[in-house]
């Protein structure tokens, strides 16, 4: 059976690691390496497709107030903004992954982006809440053809030992994306408004759209699929059915959750005492995204050092941390807790995302646009659980959550690893363990 029948990763990617020292196979592999041909080109063309997916999901998080203000809604209603792309993209992710099976993954993505950079031309201009709810839901829809595409090309186009560490710089553009999407809109708002703060983010995607579409090199491994229903059913239902999947896509939803949560009640900790900082500050906070950059984009090299079910202990362990120290009364360490949880955060989704992609054997859009729907759901989850935890206990009730996110983590980790040394030892039951 193939690696995506049994769950058996460990043993391709051991059989990886032995044919690369040996030499005999994978420097035959035409697939795209570090130092490769086209390999800089593609990391760069994916990463600024990261920025600006990011980038205009999150465009009116940190402008909420300001729409308010300016269309007479509530904060609840202005939310929507936010919530309307967030669901677009989880609700069409699948659909849209379909479609990079049949037309290619680089169509759709180049498709998706045109098509999310040209509304968000069209958001400064949105006369009424409900007209720019609309935009932002077709703008997420539209995002959905990003994620899974992406994930994707880079485990038909890249050879296995690399794709940690290409995954991991697409994750570290949705970093960047994420970051300048809440704190670029926020200082230009402060000065010229919510519109031109909207307006600009839309002219930064078109130009990563325009690079991306001209650097990213034209596939040389996809084989078209079928668009059928049937066929798709099939497809998703098969992933269902892998255990090894079915872990990864709850690791990444727990990661998410904990994620989600933090970030959505971080301003109300900060605007009370004994911090009591103003907005202007609180916005700046997502610079912190910067080291989820820099620790995604290193997961190749966790995965070298310590594998896959190691550099997920890490992530999970330093996440741990960070919350445990963002309970203190201390500015300072409150900033460092955010640090620790923000690098584990990114550094665990790398290593889960990449691992979707290197398992799946068939239908790779889809594995991953599963993935993404466990992501955006634990993210949904995380928001919401995070704040009601937050107003029934206060910053203790978020940091518990988030605790018992990442024992979640570590206890789906541990029962992988138990059933693969199982599998290991000749025990006859199916290898449910994530790759080493």
């Amino acid at each position: 059976m193939t690696p995506a029948d049994t769950g058996a990763s460990t043993v391709v990617d051991a059989a990886s690691a032995a044919s690369g020292s040996s030499g005999s196979s994978e420097p035959s592999d035409p697939r795209m390496a570090p130092g490769g041909p086209g390999y800089r080109r593609m990391s760069f063309a994916l990463f600024l497709a990261g920025v600006a997916t990011f980038a205009l999901l999150y465009s009116t998080q940190a402008l909420l107030p300001l729409i308010s203000g300016d269309l007479g809604v509530t904060a609840s209603d202005a939310s929507w903004t936010v919530a309307a792309a967030t669901g677009g993209l989880a609700l069409f992710v699948l659909p849209m992954s379909a479609l990079s099976e049949r037309f290619g993954r680089r169509t759709v993505m180049t498709a998706s982006l045109a098509v999310a950079v040209s509304v968000g031309l069209l958001v400064p201009f949105a006369p009424s809440l409900p007209a720019l709810v609309a935009l932002r839901a077709v703008q997420g829809a539209a995002l959905a053809g990003l994620p899974a595409s992406a994930t994707a090309y880079l485990a038909e186009e890249v050879r296995p030992r690399a794709l940690v560490t290409a995954i991991g710089l697409f994750v570290a553009g949705n970093s960047v994306g994420g970051m300048s999407g809440r704190v670029i809109t926020g200082w230009v708002a402060q000065e010229w408004g919510w519109r031109v703060a909207v307006g600009v983010i839309g002219l930064v995607a078109v130009a990563c759209a325009v690079a991306f579409r001209l650097l990213l090199p034209a596939p040389q491994h996809f084989t078209p699929g079928s668009l059928r229903p049937r066929v798709l059913v099939g497809t998703v239902r098969d992933h269902l059915a892998n255990p090894l999947l079915r872990r990864l896509y709850a690791i990444g939803a727990l990661f998410m959750t904990v994620f989600g949560g933090v970030y959505t009640v971080i301003g109300y900790r900060l605007t009370e005492a004994p911090f009591s900082l103003p907005q202007g500050l609180i916005g700046s906070i997502f610079l912190v995204y910067l080291v989820g950059t820099v620790s995604a984009s290193t997961a190749g090299r966790l995965v070298g050092r310590l594998g896959r079910r190691g550099a997920l202990y890490l992530g999970a362990g330093t996440t741990a941390a960070g919350l445990l120290l963002s309970l203190a009364p201390s500015l300072p360490l409150v900033l460092l807790g955010l640090v620790l949880i923000t690098a584990g955060f990114f550094a665990g989704h790398a290593v889960a995302s990449s691992a979707v992609g290197k398992t799946a054997q068939h239908g790779r859009a889809q594995a991953s646009a599963l993935y993404q729907s466990a992501y955006y759901v634990g993210s949904s989850a995380g928001s919401t659980v995070g704040a009601v935890a937050f107003h029934s206990g206060g910053w203790a009730g978020t940091v518990a959550v988030g605790v018992l996110a990442v024992l979640g983590v570590v206890v789906i980790t541990v029962s992988g690893s138990l059933a693969a040394r199982r599998q290991a030892a000749g025990a006859p039951v199916r290898a449910l363990g994530l790759p080493r």
